[in-house]
């Protein structure tokens, strides 16, 4: 499939100016560009929001000459990086411009600590002349040794950034539709962009996805609509295990953090007052887990387990 068929890739920027992100986490990428040098890079934040596009901006903008591979195959990967990256890094830059070669590790959070290793070794083997690039969801799954041989750039947003980054992300959305001449409701993309920030990615694939028809309009709202867990709730409640655990599985492709914040958000409707202080503790342990258990799906259905045992519904 043609890199020009996907609007994610049609519209990805090519410059660090064009990037959406905060000003202050924009100026630290001007400041390499400006000294022409990239450091090895940890670089931490929720999906969608800009991770891998910024770092191959980066190195578009020095001249560098970069490769990537993405660390959600495992098993893939390690040959990756022992046959084809070692190769890479170990050659000097084509380019003739006296740039460092860089590797850029997608998704490093998906590998396990025994292949993290082996990137710290990489990473001294070749300092001389390649630097790593990590993109990560979960920055405490990466391991010590590869946050001290990194500089860590925090891609989560907070207060007033939000609602200018949406806004900035809903022009650059009016600019890609009008270019596409797709007819559009400004009132159904300014929801979408609100709804599920700051997951850029998201958002555009599923644009893409419904502009097939040539027209954004309500539509969209309702094959791309928040996750209910009005039947979620009504289960816990009725202490059946195997609905719960039914609605999990058909569930599976939703994020279990965003579940669980909307179990979260219900529980004042829901949960006879005594009981709710517990339900947080437990939502909260839950979350927290997220960013390391080895199935999401288990770790999901324990804690609608314990809410269910644990807490009193009215």
């Amino acid at each position: 499939m043609s890199d020009n068929f996907l609007w994610v890739e049609k519209w990805r920027p090519k410059k660090v100016e064009d990037c959406i992100l905060p000003e202050d986490t924009k100026k630290t990428f001007l400041d390499f560009i400006e000294k022409g040098e990239i450091p090895n890079l940890l670089l931490s934040g929720p999906p969608g929001i800009g991770k891998t596009t910024i770092a191959k901006a980066l190195c578009e903008q020095l001249g560098a000459d970069y490769y990537v591979i993405n660390g959600s195959d495992e098993g893939r990967f390690l040959d990756t990086v022992r046959n084809q990256a070692k190769n890479f890094a170990s050659t000097v830059s084509l380019q003739g411009n006296g740039r460092h070669k860089v590797i850029i590790i997608d998704e490093a959070d998906n590998t396990g600590s025994d292949v993290q290793l082996l990137l710290r070794a990489n990473i001294e083997a070749f300092y001389n002349n390649c630097r790593f690039i990590f993109t990560c969801n979960y920055k405490n799954k990466i391991i010590e040794p590869l946050h001290s041989r990194c500089a860590v750039i925090d891609f989560t947003i907070k207060g007033k950034q939000r609602t200018q980054l949406a806004g900035n992300f809903f022009k650059r959305l009016q600019h890609i539709l009008n270019q596409e001449k797709i007819e559009y409701d400004e009132k159904v993309v300014a929801e979408l962009v609100s709804k599920h920030f700051p997951d850029f990615r998201r958002v555009l694939n599923e644009i893409q996805r419904y502009s097939t028809g040539g027209k954004i309009d309500s539509g969209i709202l309702a094959s791309f609509s928040d996750i209910s867990v009005n039947d979620l709730i009504k289960y816990l409640k009725d202490k059946n295990f195997t609905e719960v655990r039914k609605w999990v599985t058909s569930n599976l492709d939703n994020d279990s953090s965003v579940i669980l914040r909307r179990v979260y958000d219900s529980l004042y409707n829901t949960l006879v007052p005594a009981s709710i202080p517990a339900a947080v503790l437990i939502i909260a342990k839950y979350q927290y887990q997220i960013a390391f258990v080895a199935d999401q799906e288990i770790n999901l259905l324990a804690a609608l387990t314990e809410l269910m045992c644990e807490v009193e519904f009215k």
